[in-house]
């Protein structure tokens, strides 16, 4: 999709670096995000990345919605509250979401 298309949707990037203990558990919990995040009507996207270097371990996630409307309902969904609510002190920093729109992009 180009700059020039009407389209609304929104992308979602997220870096999650979970304390080491909890590390399994991050990933299992995410890999139960993938697959409930991916059935949302308004999902186009959900992918988890990771990344270990420098003896440390990240996750990203990268997402995709048809647009904001989307994007509200997946942060409301019982999954995810439940989720975050679990997970909340797994972290070893706060995760860094990042909210982008569409520049130009390949389909």
């Amino acid at each position: 999709m180009s700059s020039d298309s009407k389209s609304a949707y929104v992308n979602v990037q997220a870096i999650i670096v979970p304390k080491p203990e909890y590390a399994a558990q991050v990933e299992q919990e995410m890999r139960t995000m993938v697959l409930h995040s991916r059935q949302e009507e308004g999902n186009l996207r959900y992918d988890l990345l990771r990344e270990e270097r420098d003896g440390l371990l990240r996750f990203y996630v990268q997402e995709r919605y048809r647009d904001m409307a989307a994007v509200e309902a997946h942060r409301a969904s019982a999954h995810y509250q439940a989720y975050r609510a679990k997970a909340a002190d797994w972290f070893s920093e706060a995760p860094q979401v990042t909210v982008l729109q569409d520049v130009d992009v390949a389909d």
